[in-house]
């Protein structure tokens, strides 16, 4: 029998404690004890350390400095710390010896790809190299830097020809998220490329000689139904609730929980709430778990157009977030560009009607018979919020159809599919193996005529 397939995974993404990318890494490394497999995860930290958890998952962390830009709470593995032949990076590496290395990164990672791809590490072999998206670089682009056609525009060149030609295979936690892979490569959606130059980038990467359609797959995240679930309703946990946020005991109790950042739409929040504090037959309150970047902008916006409306609770430990989840009347969720959306599944997870938008990676598991999924406005959120309210029926209904949705989609599923992903395509990258590191037919072959699905 062989030895199942050991990996490491690379990410800035990680916070033990919070985020949807994190959870689904703690899902992983959790997994790894089930199916008795070897995985390794490295990440920024403020020092060096090697965290043990459980005989079969580590962690290491990489001494690293906090962004300087966008969410400065995270800390950034810059390429320095992994290109030159004493790195920490390099050592664990020599040290694991994987058979895959999965990089969850489209910024400062991304040169992990063509470096080992390249040959540029020959002691270490050459590991089958994967890309994880969970999440599209347009849609950061848009939120941080430029949106409209110059921001779609920059994420499709760098996508099409430079992360796609950079890895052996490409994996992602939507359908939605992974439309951008094929968008930056589309003849339709980039009327005006140069097919000369996207052949040129193909093979100054030395990309895999295989079709662009049998290198990408698509994994969605689960959740842990067993944590988050309608059992944790309680009167007790409901007054604390109230209690902390300091709001009447008759409030209609709306919550999110999520990053307050730019991508993430919160303004949408704001204008659900100044619609709703105009309502004069119930008292609606908005608790807001979480922290970023726009915290203070949402305090004073929440406080001028909807005053006393919005409740800050900051992070939220695991247990709290589980029971607010399940004692809240209302969950909303405004982002109609989530890559997936870890926080609406666990709130369906947890009996709580759920308001979301009718589009991103949420679709992936939410539709018209769980959800309330409206056009992403202030107006449309609030109409679904009062139907929610009174009409008993159809919210019973929709949450008994979250719940099935729930159990459907849990993490030990996600997870078993995300093992059987890696073991189909490590098996593809040894029975097609000089497709994928022949780097000198690499240099000479007609790309876009075979490899781009023209």
């Amino acid at each position: 029998m062989a030895q199942p397939l050991k990996s490491v995974h690379l990410t800035n993404y990680y916070h033990k404690n919070s985020g949807g990318i994190s959870t689904s890494f703690n899902n992983l490394l959790a997994a790894a004890e089930r199916h008795k497999r070897y995985v390794r995860l490295i990440v920024p930290g403020e020092t060096e350390a090697v965290e043990e958890i459980n005989p079969f998952a580590k962690i290491y962390y990489v001494p690293a400095k906090y962004s300087p830009i966008f969410d400065k709470r995270y800390r950034i593995i810059m390429p320095w710390q992994y290109m030159p032949g004493d790195s920490i990076i390099r050592k664990i590496l020599l040290e694991e010896m994987p058979d895959m290395i999965e990089v969850t990164d489209k910024y400062t990672l991304s040169m992990m790809g063509a470096m080992i791809r390249g040959n540029r590490f020959k002691s270490l072999g050459r590991p089958m190299m994967v890309h994880f998206s969970c999440e599209r670089m347009d849609d950061n682009v848009a939120s941080f830097l430029s949106g409209g056609r110059l921001g779609k525009w920059f994420a499709r060149r760098v996508i099409g020809s430079y992360t796609m030609p950079s890895f052996d295979y490409h994996i992602a936690n939507s359908t939605y998220t992974a439309e951008e892979f094929y968008d930056s490569l589309s003849e339709e959606k980039n009327p005006r490329r140069s097919d000369g130059f996207l052949n040129w980038s193909w093979r100054f990467f030395q990309a895999p000689r295989v079709n662009v359609a049998e290198r990408i797959f698509v994994c969605p995240r689960g959740v842990d139904s067993v944590h988050f679930t309608p059992n944790r309703f309680s009167d007790d946990v409901r007054r604390q609730m109230i209690t902390r946020a300091s709001i009447p005991e008759n409030s209609i109790v709306l919550l999110y929980a999520g990053r307050i950042s730019p991508e993430k739409n919160i303004g949408l929040l704001v204008d659900t709430m100044k619609i709703l504090a105009s309502d004069k037959t119930h008292d609606y309150r908005l608790l807001v778990a979480g922290a970023g970047p726009l915290a203070d902008w949402l305090k004073q916006q929440g406080e001028r157009r909807a005053a006393g409306k919005i409740v800050q609770l900051g992070h939220l430990d695991k247990e709290t977030l589980a029971d607010y989840y399940a004692n809240a009347d209302i969950f909303i969720h405004p982002n109609p560009k989530e890559p997936f959306g870890i926080a609406p599944l666990e709130a369906m997870a947890s009996g709580v009607p759920t308001v979301a938008p009718n589009a991103g990676g949420i679709l992936s598991y939410a539709n018209e018979e769980n959800a309330w999924l409206v056009e992403p406005t202030g107006e449309r959120f609030a109409d679904a919020v009062r139907e929610i309210v009174e009409n008993d029926e159809l919210r019973k209904s929709k949450i008994a159809k979250a719940l099935e949705t729930a159990c459907a989609n849990t993490r030990e599923a996600s997870t078993d599919r995300l093992f059987e992903t890696y073991d189909q395509i490590f098996a593809d990258f040894q029975r097609r193996r000089e497709f994928f590191t022949d780097i000198g037919a690499a240099r000479g072959f007609n790309f876009v005529d075979n490899s781009l699905g023209k």
